[in-house]
């Protein structure tokens, strides 16, 4: 029992750390830039299919719907792999987690839309494009993340770079009393 809690608490460990890297970060930024481009190209497709037969008339190629669907899957694909994010920080982070409201409104996001992926289809996951959009603000939290991960880096230089410059000025206050001392002898 000692070993499995041991574990637990390393592997919890090891995924909070992952989370909160910069790794952890351009992985999740992966994820839902591609994401937004997989939307972005369904959008396309859309106004593609939609432009050639409402207003010309013309028949669209059946590859394009089929295109439509393959996205469909990748975009459910996308959903689940947030969930598994998500549930991966409540698990790394505790309900801690959820002190943030930044966090409370990114995981309503996630689940609103691995909800809509999973149950609503035709008209109801039309209606569902909200979410769509919703999910587009994970760029901007993403975004957050780097800028504050970014001052947090540029205070800790800052400070460092301050306490080089003191020793710095020591050690030529030392070097010049050594060389003042060697002068006078």
């Amino acid at each position: 029992m000692v070993v499995s809690v041991s574990y637990d608490n390393k592997a919890r460990k090891q995924t909070k750390r992952f989370l909160s890297s910069k790794y952890g970060h351009y992985a999740v930024l992966l994820l839902v830039s591609l994401d937004v481009s997989c939307i972005f190209a369904d959008f396309l497709i859309s106004l593609f299919i939609c432009d050639h037969t409402c207003a010309k008339g013309e028949p669209v190629s059946k590859k394009l719907p089929q295109a439509q669907d393959a996205l469909g899957i990748v975009s459910l694909v996308f959903s689940c792999l947030f969930m598994v994010e998500l549930l991966a920080s409540i698990w790394a982070f505790g309900l801690e987690y959820f002190k943030s409201k930044f966090h409370c409104f990114d995981a309503t996001i996630i689940i609103a839309g691995f909800v809509i992926d999973v149950c609503l289809k035709g008209v109801l996951e039309e209606a569902g494009s909200i979410v769509v959009i919703l999910r587009l603000w994970r760029v901007f939290k993403i975004v957050e993340e780097f800028s504050a991960g970014a001052s947090d880096e540029m205070d800790h230089l800052t400070q460092r770079n301050e306490k080089l410059e003191n020793e710095n000025a020591d050690l030529k206050r030392e070097l010049k009393t050594l060389k003042a001392n060697e002068d006078g002898q």
